[in-house]
């Protein structure tokens, strides 16, 4: 079932108003995700700074029957069920090859945004018409609870992107430990980690040349003039990234360059921005493979097999529960 428009915004303002009250600020990095920003996170991934799509794409398009086999894709029915499901770029190389191999599934994409799930639908229709395609719109992790429900096959569940790295590590442990409470025994996760590397690299595909992130970053605003009813004007912030090789974390702001107040319809509050005062906007946290058993070992899973790309920039690494 989707949330309707006034449970969105119900939920929508109360998190604004959460971080906003907070000190220091900070807003919520999953309302990055409508539709201008999901088609700004597409531009994004085009970027020459930006290694992470590329290497994820890289490990699909060679490695992908070594994927089909950890996947037992070819032993029975599964449901494979996408977590912030994006454009499809990088699953559609994994759905042509089941395909062709006769493994019989359902995909299951899951998005906050309508426009994104009607592009793969369109394409995946186009692409492959044959697939079962079932997509859900919302927040995954409403609709994780509703997984145990969805029926009694086999899942493979992908969480792809590094979209790990925008949880901190208290909320990437609670996010694995609720998502190992609707997952049977035979069911698996397949996670994209994107891994430590030269702190300059790292950096560069947070701040990028031609401004891209920092927009995406901005259009959080403008979502909440839209459908908020604030005054925020975003001349009046500017983006700033930074890396911390000691946390192993870049991390991204929005910097008030001058003192002035935002006013928001929906939550009848004006909101004091000092200048130079910073918004927390998200976390890109980066590991190791440590780091990973940690993970993994702390929520109930292990490792079956970790796949990486030819520089090892990124690892995608395939769990079951223990």
């Amino acid at each position: 079932m989707q949330p309707t428009k006034s449970i969105t915004n119900k939920t929508f303002a109360e998190d604004v108003l959460d971080g906003l009250s907070d000190e220091p600020k900070h807003l919520s990095s999953k309302y990055f995700y409508d539709d201008e920003g999901s088609r700004l996170f597409q531009e994004i991934m085009k970027l020459p700074e930006y290694y992470l799509t590329r290497s994820e794409y890289e490990i699909f398009r060679k490695q992908t029957e070594e994927i089909y086999q950890a996947f037992d894709a070819n032993k029975g029915e599964f449901d494979l069920i996408e977590l912030g499901a994006g454009d499809g770029i990088k699953t559609s190389l994994l759905v042509d090859y089941f395909l062709k191999m006769d493994s019989r599934f359902s995909y299951v994409p899951i998005d906050i945004s309508s426009e994104a799930l009607n592009f793969l639908t369109d394409k995946f229709h186009r692409e492959f018409p044959n697939l079962d395609i079932q997509t859900e719109r919302g927040d995954y992790f409403k609709t994780l609870e509703t997984f145990k429900e969805r029926s009694d096959k086999r899942k493979v569940i992908l969480f792809l992107g590094s979209n790990i790295g925008n949880f901190s590590a208290p909320q990437a442990l609670e996010f694995f430990r609720h998502l190992h409470e609707v997952m049977n025994k035979n069911d698996s996760i397949f996670i994209g980690f994107d891994l430590h590397k030269n702190p300059k690299t790292i950096l560069n595909a947070y701040d990028d040349s031609l401004n891209v992130t920092a927009r995406f970053n901005l259009n959080l605003l403008k979502r909440m003039n839209r459908e908020l009813g604030a005054n925020f004007e975003t001349d009046n912030f500017l983006h700033y990234a930074s890396y911390h090789p000691t946390e192993c974390a870049a991390r991204s702001y929005l910097i008030s360059q001058k003192d002035h107040d935002v006013f928001i319809e929906e939550l009848g509050r004006e909101f004091h921005f000092k200048k130079w005062e910073p918004i927390y906007m998200e976390v890109s946290q980066k590991y190791n493979l440590e780091m990973i058993e940690e993970l993994a070992s702390n929520s109930g899973f292990e490792i079956v097999q970790n796949f990486y790309d030819e520089n090892r920039f990124y690892s995608n690494s395939l769990w079951k529960p223990a």
